[in-house]
């Protein structure tokens, strides 16, 4: 099995049971999103090492100890994305399985078990035609200032939704045509959707342009941009004069 069909496979299955856990009913709420957080990670702490046992491996829900900062290949896993999208039956959270290769963002698979897909790197898609007027997704409650702004000056409809990966996967599949987040996020947050957003021909880079990098010892993450081709550079002119 290849590194791309692993990481979909498992974060199709992970999904899968996500839903079965919400099915259940035995869990609602805050406890709902604790449950499936504790199976999903499970399952893909499991099985990642099962099946690269010599890789890397950095979870959301797990305790690092630090033993892969000496690898090359290190797995990124968010094992919920939007665990209070899921907590609340919503359909925008997603599962992140993502290989982080040398500080890039290699491999990817977002599974949306909501919307019963799997997004992934190895299998990418043309891109739809552009929106007119272009859409940003945001969040559901806290938009960004930046995101405010420059919607403003390249004339973007808002679209509100609710985890980072749905929101990334909102732009690879066409539904929105860029995503800027300034409000810090982790590695995982953003690992797998950068690898499937590159490999449809993306934009994806820090707010300032500089490259993403993973597998640093500090996961912390600033910023983001993910973003059309055609809509680079009049995104980087209102950022830059929001900037001023």
């Amino acid at each position: 099995m290849t590194d791309g069909e692993l990481a979909a496979h498992l974060a199709d299955v992970a999904g899968r049971l996500l839903l079965e856990v919400r099915a259940s009913g035995v869990f609602a709420g805050a406890a709902l999103g604790a449950a499936g957080d504790r199976t999903a990670n499970e399952f893909l702490v499991h099985a990642v090492r099962a099946a690269r046992p010599d890789d890397g491996l950095l979870s959301e829900e797990m305790k690092c100890d630090g033993t892969r900062l000496a690898k090359s290949r290190v797995w990124i896993i968010d094992p919920v994305d939007g665990t209070r999208e899921y907590g609340e039956a919503r359909a925008d959270w997603a599962v992140h399985v993502g290989l982080s290769i040398d500080g890039v963002p290699s491999v990817g698979a977002v599974a949306l078990p909501g919307a019963g897909r799997v997004l992934r790197s190895d299998r990418p898609q043309p891109l739809g035609p552009l929106g007119r007027p272009p859409r940003m997704v945001v969040s559901r409650s806290r938009p960004p200032a930046e995101a405010l702004r420059v919607a403003e000056a390249i004339g973007a409809e808002l679209v509100p939704m609710g985890s980072a990966g749905a929101k990334a996967m909102a732009v690879v599949t066409g539904e929105a045509d860029l995503y800027l987040h300034s409000g810090g996020q982790y590695e995982w947050d953003s690992m797998a959707p950068v690898a499937v957003a590159l490999a449809h021909g993306l934009h994806c880079s820090r707010l300032d342009g500089s490259p993403l990098t993973y597998n640093n010892a500090d996961v912390y993450l600033p910023d983001l941009k993910i973003v059309r081709p055609e809509l680079v550079g009049a995104v980087r002119a209102a950022l830059d004069e929001t900037a001023a």
